[in-house]
């Protein structure tokens, strides 16, 4: 089977694209992604058997909406140039278009026309990401004219994966038919994210957040935590690895406006491989997500990843968290509460036994809800879509 991704991400950062991807190649299939390239980076180059297009740059720093949108229509017509180009010469089987944006989609106008399958991947559901990113509210003339986006992406795909169940009811409930949306959750790739030896050896306790740095994320919250607890917990430091964002500036003067240098770090962008190595180095995970219209429904991959690697993690009660977890796997905290996250933090930190029965819990969840479990999901979807009528190679599978 041949098979083209467009993705507007950087493939070396993002889980839920490598996963498929590579999901595909190790069965014998073709794989071709179209997705952003950070400087210094090839434009193209073969990983781990996927053939990687990296056709577009950017640098996340958008603050306004126009800005945002123009990068994203570069990236949409640069992408169906290319894909209708590739296809012409060799044709796809399939076509798995990731959203941000839905309309992304109709990049594969070409291939659709002559019966190529084509699927949308809605990592975030876009009208609640934009109004939770842009702060604009549900009766506004965009997002309703994003709904209509919404409707028509999913009308022109064969067959839409939504990234959690409580944004698959959303959809179904106002855009696709239950039989034609699958949600597949963004699970943790043990082969990267596994228990591991820790290297730390300076005494120190360190709690990791990876991720965007929007405000959603409430990465701010993390850190007026800390500046809680910096007095009974010395050894604590706060490391947050993140990919950009429009809250970095903010997050840097409250850093300072603390005193807090010395305790939190504000690192870069890590590929999946080697962020899975910092954090399995860490005492604890951090995911403090304010619960808002979109947040509070936003599923983080970094969650079951901590999970995986063996470390406890607090995370914010949001509906999305309470959906999936209970307090036997994760210890929850009041969302935008950094006193509440305080005290958390402060248990954990000193009691080692918790900590230990949570990952122990943890490691049970995650046997049940790893990639490796679930990837077949995704593999019988692909092949009932594409079946008998791919131009490329057939592999069977069990």
């Amino acid at each position: 089977m041949r098979v083209c991704m467009l993705a507007y991400t950087f493939y070396e950062g993002d889980a839920r694209v490598i996963q498929y991807a590579n999901a595909l190649v190790s069965r014998g299939d073709d794989v071709d992604v179209f997705a952003l390239r950070r400087n210094g980076l090839s434009y193209c180059e073969t990983v781990h058997g996927v053939k990687l297009y990296r056709i577009q740059t950017r640098t996340v720093n958008e603050k306004g909406r126009i800005s945002y949108l123009l990068k994203v229509m570069r990236f949409f017509i640069n992408s169906a140039f290319l894909l209708t180009k590739e296809h012409l010469r060799n044709p796809y089987d399939l076509v798995h278009v990731h959203s941000v944006p839905d309309f992304e989609v109709f990049a594969a106008w070409l291939p659709k026309i002559v019966g190529t399958k084509v699927i949308l991947d809605i990592h975030d559901i876009v009208p609640e990401f934009y109004a939770s990113k842009f702060k604009t509210n549900r009766n506004s003339v965009v997002y309703k004219l994003l709904l209509l986006v919404e409707k028509a992406s999913t009308a022109f795909s064969d067959h839409v994966i939504i990234a959690n169940h409580i944004w698959q009811k959303k959809l179904v409930d106002r855009s696709v038919p239950k039989k034609k949306c699958t949600a597949i959750l963004n699970y943790p790739d043990t082969t990267m994210f596994y228990k591991r030896l820790r290297k730390r050896k300076d005494n120190k306790f360190l709690m990791i957040y990876p991720g965007t740095l929007n405000r959603h994320q409430g990465t701010d919250i993390a850190i007026k935590a800390l500046a809680l607890i910096r007095g009974k917990a010395p050894q604590a430091e706060l490391h947050i690895y993140g990919r950009g964002g429009s809250e970095k500036d903010s997050l840097v003067s409250l850093v300072t406006e603390l005193g807090l240098e010395d305790r939190v770090f504000l690192k870069g962008f890590l590929p999946i491989e080697e962020i899975a190595g910092v954090m399995g180095n860490a005492g604890l995970g951090i995911v403090p997500k304010r619960a808002d219209s979109f947040g509070n429904e936003a599923f983080s991959t970094k969650t079951l990843q901590f999970m995986a690697l063996g470390i406890p993690v607090i995370v914010s009660n949001t509906k999305i968290d309470r959906y999936y977890f209970d307090e036997s796997v994760v210890t929850f905290f009041q969302s935008g509460d950094e006193k509440d996250l305080a005290k958390c933090m402060l248990s954990l930190i000193r009691d080692d036994q918790l900590r230990d029965r949570f990952a122990a819990n943890a490691s049970k969840y995650v046997e049940q809800n790893s990639w490796d479990v679930k990837k077949q999901i995704y593999l019988d979807l692909v092949d009932s879509l594409v079946g008998s009528t791919g131009t490329g190679k057939r592999i069977a599978h069990s």
